[in-house]
């Protein structure tokens, strides 16, 4: 990066301390921020018309100003400049509001652009609020007569103030180094950085615009795509413990269950015991949607690292979940003749003791936990597997950390319930291989899902008191743990104080949120386990790993707050028994966008289908969390373009077959390590 990308905002002509508050709303901070803060679209004023062929839309004109004048408007209590500018062939009138140093800026007779929507008022045309800006010999216009860029904004800094800032940094901007090495520049026939730069943010035509776009989307996704390419490759130079496959321990686990697996659960199993019969670590996500079985395949992993002698460990999000983990594995295992221990951040101080002695020790062991497995004292003297549930991602530190525990790189096992569209496969998760349990096993029974309007929350919880007199039990989800004088959303304290005095004041109620603490939050969900709760009002914390079959009905407020991957995880906590389930979505805003996520919610429980959709609605950046975040942010990349995908991967395949190519390249190897460093635990 130059140095003058590293420039503080503040220190730009125009940016005081106000400005420069407002532009670190938007996250821009320097000035390659600045730079790299791209359009999100434009308005074509590129065609100069005569006046008298104009029509009501967008127009821009060439003319004089005949008259100009300011007057206050009492009634409205506005400030309205008004100016009349003819070209020779016809007049027009344009109109602005507070803006009467304009008066002063275009007096009579000054020549002037003006680009904006013509439309009829008072039985005329005029413009409203139009950008003009005066002729001069050499000047480049901004915001008249070209295709002008519509950035993403912020209360009290507009499109024209950013166009504004940006333009005195394009000739700073012409000086740019490549970004790409110069051999894919060629190859990929991209324009070049600083006219991609140029020509992104002020464009002299349509098709250099859209060269500009190919050419930074390009860079975004082969960025991205290298880092996966080398991580993968990194990880393949390893040496991790060769872990055979024992059809006995195979067998007796499928005989040690209640139930049957599913075709697509034994060939999940298959390719991950294929990936650990071989000396290089395995890096396998094991996607399927909520309820479809990952747990029993992964335990299976497990057993076949027993089998051979190696330790397991299965790291799960919070310690509720890790407590549960082991009492649903732990007496399998104990069948099967292994032990299981817990290791969590806070536990009664002999238990920690003793699972951390019995680990020690070396044997055939499966340990749960928390990032608690991570610490310090936790050693894994002959650790084979490591096998990590939802809201985890391995990153180098950690790999690097479970090196050091276990003097080699154990092999890694990632479960998502989130499904992964192809394109993100190809990209944001390119250095791991993926494993896909299709479908739900038999017995899962169907969610009615349904959008309620807040006048008709009454009507749900008539059908909720229904239900639970019939001896099922209920969520209420809330978006916040307490009230909130900026956000406008129900808090799950004072939905819990409401709902206990009003609609359901003769149940048992109990309350859940993440700033209890353990041992409240594990009491809480016994009870609830237990039936000796009627209805469970939470967050989000619920959204992994709670199985309570009983729980037929889910009231989520605020739904439109959550991602449709989050609200489907949500749902996913009911139908998880005998009987019919029933989910009422109730939403704050009322917006189009907001309509079309819940509709498809409505429609569709197949979790491949709502990530797509919520993929093209949100962008991978507000879905996939940290992978997505800072210098991974997609701004112009269509994820979804496959053509453009594939020349991608093509090049940077190309690229690395180079072995020398990052040692020739050492501002790519930066950047690489850059990404590396970001794709780490949440």
């Amino acid at each position: 990066m130059h140095d003058w990308q590293q420039r503080p905002v503040g220190s730009l002509t125009g940016v005081g301390k106000t400005m420069a508050e407002k532009l670190a709303r938007l996250g821009i901070n320097t000035a390659g921020d600045l730079i790299h803060h791209y359009p999100r679209r434009y308005e074509d004023f590129s065609k100069i018309l005569p006046i008298r062929l104009m029509r009501p839309g967008n127009v821009t004109f060439k003319g004089e100003v005949e008259r100009v004048a300011a007057r206050y408007a009492r009634a409205r209590k506005l400030h309205l400049t008004e100016a009349i500018i003819s070209d020779g062939t016809g007049t027009v009138k344009a109109i602005w509001f507070n803006q009467q140093w304009l008066s002063k800026t275009i007096p009579t007779g000054t020549p002037v652009l003006v680009s904006g929507e013509l439309k009829f008022k008072n039985n005329d045309l005029a413009l409203q609020s139009p950008a003009i800006e005066v002729v001069e010999p050499g000047r480049i216009t901004k915001d008249t007569a070209r295709i002008v860029p519509v950035y993403p904004e912020t209360e009290g800094l507009s499109s024209k103030q950013l166009r504004g800032l940006i333009q005195p940094l394009l000739p700073l901007a012409a000086a740019t180094d490549e970004s790409l090495p110069p051999e894919v520049v060629e190859e990929a026939k991209l324009m070049p950085l600083a006219k991609a730069l140029r020509e992104i943010h002020f464009p002299g035509s349509q098709s250099a615009l859209n060269k500009a776009r190919h050419r930074l989307a390009f860079e975004e996704l082969w960025y991205l795509m290298l880092t996966s390419l080398v991580i993968k490759h990194e990880i393949m130079t390893e040496s991790a413990p060769t872990i055979a496959f024992k059809v006995e321990a195979a067998r007796a686990f499928v005989n040690a269950l209640d139930f049957e697996m599913t075709p697509h659960q034994k060939q999940a199993a298959w390719e991950i015991f294929q990936d650990m019969n071989k000396p290089s670590p395995m890096n396998r996500l094991l996607e399927g949607d909520v309820g479809s079985g990952k747990t029993v395949v992964a335990t299976m992993s497990a057993v076949m690292a027993l089998a051979s002698d190696y330790q397991a460990a299965l790291m799960v999000p919070t310690e509720i979940l890790a407590r549960q983990h082991a009492a649903k594995v732990a007496p399998l295992m104990k069948k099967l003749g292994y032990d299981t221990v817990v290791i969590l951040g806070k536990q009664p101080a002999a238990e920690r003791t003793a699972a951390l002695k019995r680990l020690e020790e070396g044997g055939p062991l499966l340990v749960i936990g928390t990032q608690a497995l991570l610490g310090e004292k936790v050693t894994f003297p002959n650790l084979g597997l490591v096998i990590i549930d939802e809201q985890h991602r391995f990153g180098v530190e950690q790999r690097a950390n479970l090196k050091a525990k276990s003097g080699r790189l154990p092999h890694l096992l990632s479960m998502t319930a989130t499904p992964i569209p192809r394109t993100l496969q190809l990209t944001v998760y390119g250095d791991l291989d993926i494993s896909v349990i299709e479908g739900l096993p038999p017995g899962r029974q169907p969610i009615t899902t349904r959008v309620v309007e807040g006048k008709d929350r009454d009507k749900a919880y008539e059908f909720i008191n229904a239900q639970l007199d019939e001896g099922r039990q209920a969520f209420v989800v809330c978006p916040l743990i307490e009230a909130s004088d900026v956000i406008v959303a129900k808090s799950v304290t004072a939905e819990f104080e409401r709902l206990q005095k009003g609609p359901f004041k003769k149940r048992r109620l109990g309350l859940l949120h993440g700033r209890l603490a353990t041992a409240e939050k594990q009491a809480v969900m016994d009870e609830f386990v237990a039936g000796k709760i009627d209805l469970l009002v939470a967050t989000s914390v619920i959204e992994v790993g709670i199985d309570v079959p009983n729980a037929t009905i889910m009231l989520i407020e605020g739904s439109d707050r959550f991602g449709l991957a989050a609200l489907h995880q949500l749902r996913g906590r009911i139908g998880r028994g005998a009987f019919p389930s029933h989910c009422f979505l109730i939403a704050e805003s009322k917006s189009p966008g907001t309509a079309e996520r819940l509709k498809a919610l409505e429609r569709s429980q197949d979790g491949f289908r709502l990530a797509q959709i919520d993929l093209e609605l949100r962008g991978p950046g507000q879905i996939y969390g940290r992978r997505q975040h800072g210098d991974l942010d997609l701004q112009l990349a269509d994820i979804g373009d496959a053509k453009l995908l594939s020349s991608v991967r093509s090049a940077a395949l190309k690229f690395l077959s180079d072995p020398a190519a990052m040692t020739k390249n050492p501002h790519v190897a930066a950047k690489v390590n850059a990404l590396k460093a970001v794709t780490s635990l949440d």
